[in-house]
């Protein structure tokens, strides 16, 4: 593997030292919560002033009301898709009447479940069809887990550097054909090395008591202050399991080896029954709980570290445009919000990242069976739940070795693709960025271990701390100076997409019922 990556690193820096790796594409999505001043959940519902979540290219919600997301365009900038994230946070403070953006992965303090009220997308069959998902997952996982919040990161290389690693590789399949094949290679070597993003950028080693009972879990929480519950050696509970799991996802065959294989694997967990989300009912009294008692209700429903995607077209289901165009981009969602930025992520955060994604595709990339997917995800929520255990070990592509050293030989290749990212820029901000990191580690300053200093240093739960920093950051925020976006172009934005989400809901001419039966017939195909 190593030879292999070396040999490719080598000859690709030949190939680029005239043209460079430029133009990698990215795009950010960043969750959070709406908070009242006290630290409450907001109440009231998706603000008119930012536009309808239906149909607005910037400013959503996800799963519930007050769930805000963030959406950038794609940008081949890493400063320009932090400006503009940085615009959007700005506009939405704005417009929230004196309420906070909460600063933190797990939620705020949680009452009653019930109280969280599920996102409303409008009249329209789509807009129905979004929330009775939703409906579906408040009822198979509960709506609490559906309110932790996080970052996905886009991620694309440029068609040019596809052509010089199909030329280094000696490939002679179609290049589309090729891109498709070396970004699943990209996904299940993600799935071997990609719980380095929750080693260094996890910051969700502790929650909110109000959360879940301690009693429930398996896992062996510490209390601190008044409600907060931690674990020692934890970097991202958001994504572990956190005791609750599903066994209907849980027993997932998902296939990672080509693009076919994938999407058949997708299909057929959204067309095979389960029996324990059919006892919650489909059509309960003329009200749907959930879309359907298959084990996924539809293919977003699949919860993973990382996704294949493709911009799909009108009437395409996920699968579908993947099937029929390949993959696009890759989408990253194992990175936890950043409690120390006023937008949740860095440059430098990206910088790693990327080094990271480019490393994963230089190596070389077997095909991986479903037992080691297993012992893939297993080591996921190992780092999760005690990733700073100096006498944690994983197994990874059959080789056990203590987390440090595989920490150590990976952060090997990710210094050598950062160089190659660094080819003919003005500065070396990606090598910088990782010097950064691998003084971290040496140093026991990772984002987790931060966090819980913090915590114990200043004697408080972790709810003051995010309220603290969302007043701060809302300051921050709203002392900002827009430079992708005025005021006027927000509110055409929002006034747009009130237009677009009465138009789609004019154009209907099915009832709901109808709209789901050819929706899932037209999926099938």
């Amino acid at each position: 593997m190593t030879q292999q990556f070396t040999t490719r690193l080598t000859q690709l820096s030949a190939a680029m030292a005239d043209t460079g790796v430029l133009g990698i594409k990215r795009g950010i999505e960043r969750e959070a919560l709406r908070i009242c001043e006290q630290g409450n959940l907001a109440s009231n519902g998706h603000p008119k002033a930012l536009g309808a979540a239906l149909t607005h290219p910037l400013i959503t919600t996800d799963y519930a009301e007050t769930l805000l997301e963030f959406i950038t365009p794609v940008s081949d900038s890493v400063e320009q898709v932090l400006s503009r994230l940085t615009d959007i946070h700005h506009e939405t403070l704005k417009q929230l009447d004196g309420q906070r953006l909460w600063p933190l992965s797990m939620p705020c303090y949680i009452g009653d479940e019930q109280d969280i009220v599920l996102a409303d997308y409008g009249q329209s069959n789509i807009g129905k069809m979004k929330h009775a998902y939703r409906q579906g997952l408040r009822h198979r996982y509960g709506s609490a887990m559906q309110v932790i919040s996080g970052v996905h990161y886009n991620f694309s290389l440029p068609q040019s550097f596809w052509q010089q690693l199909q030329q280094v590789d000696g490939d002679k399949q179609p290049l589309s054909d090729y891109i498709s094949q070396r970004y699943m290679g990209l996904i299940r070597n993600f799935y071997r090395y990609g719980w380095m993003v929750a080693y260094l950028y996890g910051a969700s080693p502790a929650l909110c008591g109000s959360f879940m009972n301690a009693g429930e879990s398996q896992l062996a929480f510490q209390k601190m202050g008044k409600g907060t519950l931690y674990l020692p050696y934890a970097t991202s509970l958001r994504l572990s399991d956190l005791g609750y799991t599903s066994s209907a996802q849980h027993e997932l065959d998902i296939n990672y080896n080509s693009v076919s294989e994938y999407v058949q694997s997708v299909r057929r967990a959204v067309s095979s029954h389960s029996e324990e989300f059919a006892n919650i009912g489909v059509k309960v009294d003329g009200e749907y709980r959930q879309l359907n008692a298959n084990i996924l209700q539809i293919e977003n429903e699949l919860y993973a570290p990382i996704r294949a995607k493709r911009v799909a077209k009108s009437g395409q289901t996920p699968s579908q445009a993947l099937a029929e165009d390949g993959i696009e981009y890759i989408e990253i969602r194992a990175l936890d919000v950043n409690p120390f930025d006023a937008v949740g992520v860095t440059e430098a955060q990206v910088r790693v990242i990327d080094s990271l994604l480019l490393a994963c595709v230089l190596m070389d990339s077997p095909e991986m069976c479903k037992a080691e997917l297993q012992a893939c995800r297993d080591n996921f929520n190992a780092v999760a739940i005690e990733g700073r255990n100096p006498e944690l070990s994983l197994t990874i592509a059959g080789e056990q070795q203590s987390l440090p050293a595989h920490i150590e030989s990976l952060l090997d290749k990710m210094q050598q693709a950062a160089q190659l990212l660094d080819t003919q820029r003005p500065e070396p901000d990606f090598s910088a960025s990782l010097e950064q990191a691998v003084a971290d580690v040496a140093n026991d300053n990772t984002y987790s271990s931060r966090f819980l200093r913090l915590l114990k240093s200043q004697s408080v739960d972790n709810s003051n701390l995010g309220l603290q920093w969302a007043a701060q950051y809302r300051e921050e925020m709203l002392g900002h100076k827009a430079i992708n976006w005025q005021d006027q172009d927000f509110s055409a934005m929002a006034e747009q997409s009130f237009a677009e989400q009465q138009a789609i809901e004019a154009s209907d001419d099915l009832d709901f019922d109808q709209f789901l039966t050819k929706y899932f017939e037209n999926a099938n195909k």
